[in-house]
């Protein structure tokens, strides 16, 4: 059972719509990318077991959406990116507390299928994957925004596999919605973090990519230009051994050095 000083509470799952989660609940608000939901869900309901206290809540979306939603004003205390490109966008925009940042975890990506599927293993070599899609959908997170189909593109490129399957790409709004697609059979293949396809039992991974094909994936955290003054401790609390234990459970790793 974790212990913490304080943070993490109920969860929204769907996209926050601006003011609406400080409306209903009140208190400390947190912006995380949608592949952290059930890292972060678990740490919240021990927290909430465990102190009984008011807690913070949490809307779940693309890092993008997050970022240009608190662009638009939505109310938030702390920011979890996918990415460091979004990250970036909210350091340029003057909306996190630019000596608060920094890199909480690392994550991997992964080609997945349906469990059922017969394909149980691809090499990404030639026109592998084009032929493996059988005139099929490859489902990737929209690869100009969501942090998980920008690296999945740039490491089909990288592998000479890009142009064989451009046409062929089921762009979703964000990482867990391209699981989801999959998952239910509506596409033969997709691109997740490893994170994804560790929570989902209707998924296989059929390949690995190698942390060389794309950028080192990044979580960067940070407080939010309008943060309140208990979040420091949430924000320190993220980086502590307790949450690593939770994080790696679910499929995280350190972040890149």
């Amino acid at each position: 059972m974790l212990r913490r000083r304080s943070w993490l509470g109920l969860a929204l799952a769907a996209p926050f719509l601006p003011g609406v989660v400080r409306a209903q609940g009140g208190g400390m608000v947190v912006f995380a990318a949608a592949s952290l939901k059930n890292a972060l869900d678990e740490i919240a309901a021990a927290w909430a077991k465990d102190t009984g206290k008011p807690a913070p809540r949490i809307s779940y979306a693309a890092s993008s959406a997050l970022a240009r939603q608190m662009e638009q004003g939505a109310p938030a205390d702390l920011f979890i990116s996918a990415d460091l490109d979004w990250m970036d966008y909210a350091a340029g925009k003057n909306l996190i507390r630019p000596d608060s940042r920094f890199n909480l975890l690392g994550n991997k990506i992964v080609l997945i299928a349906p469990r059922d599927s017969r394909t149980t293993t691809l090499a990404l070599t030639g026109g592998d994957l084009a032929k493996a899609l059988a005139g099929g959908k490859l489902s990737m997170g929209n690869v100009d925004a969501v942090p998980a189909g920008k690296y999945g593109k740039a490491a089909l490129e990288k592998l000479g596999a890009w142009t064989s399957v451009k046409d062929s790409i089921a762009q979703a709004e964000n990482v867990r919605a391209a699981l989801l697609l999959v998952a239910r059979g509506e596409a033969p293949l997709g691109i997740v973090y490893a994170s994804d396809a560790l929570e989902e039992a209707s998924v296989r991974v059929v390949h690995r990519f190698d942390a060389g094909s794309h950028t080192p994936i990044q979580y960067p955290a940070a407080l939010t230009a309008t943060a309140g003054a208990a979040a420091g401790d949430v924000l320190a609390d993220l980086a502590s051994p307790e949450a690593r234990v939770v994080f790696e459970r679910h499929g995280f790793v350190a972040p890149a050095r």
